[in-house]
């Protein structure tokens, strides 16, 4: 079987997806994420649906793992008419909230955003 195969061909087919791959990065390319939130210390997860191009996306991948912290001050919010003492954020201000920490990609929706206890003021 070696004697079928050329070194030269397998070096030129693994440069080529090389090549191939780092082209594609450079298109745009949407996706969903999931992003860790604490707001004035109650975490919770949301999927953001991002937009940007190929090695934005990649490199957000990586860093999107960490929590973003978002004041509640800069939320807009309302009670919960589910469960007492609970609120519920308003999905156009979160987005906007995490569009500023994540400047290289455009967030163009999140989803599953849950009730969250309502802070207690000291």
């Amino acid at each position: 079987m070696r004697k079928y195969i050329s070194p030269v061909f397998v070096a030129m087919l693994v440069a080529s997806f090389v090549l191939w791959y780092i082209a594609k990065l450079n298109y745009t390319y949407t996706t969903d994420k999931t992003v860790q939130v604490n707001v004035d210390g109650e975490e919770f997860e949301v999927v953001c649906v991002i937009e940007g191009l190929g090695t934005n996306l990649f490199s957000r991948m990586v860093y999107m793992r960490n929590s973003l912290r978002i004041p509640l001050s800069e939320l807009d919010y309302a009670p919960s008419p589910d469960e007492e003492g609970y609120i519920v954020i308003d999905p156009q201000s979160l987005q906007n909230a995490i569009s500023v920490h994540y400047s290289d990609v455009k967030v163009v929706a999140v989803r599953n955003i849950p009730p969250i206890k309502l802070p207690v003021e000291e």
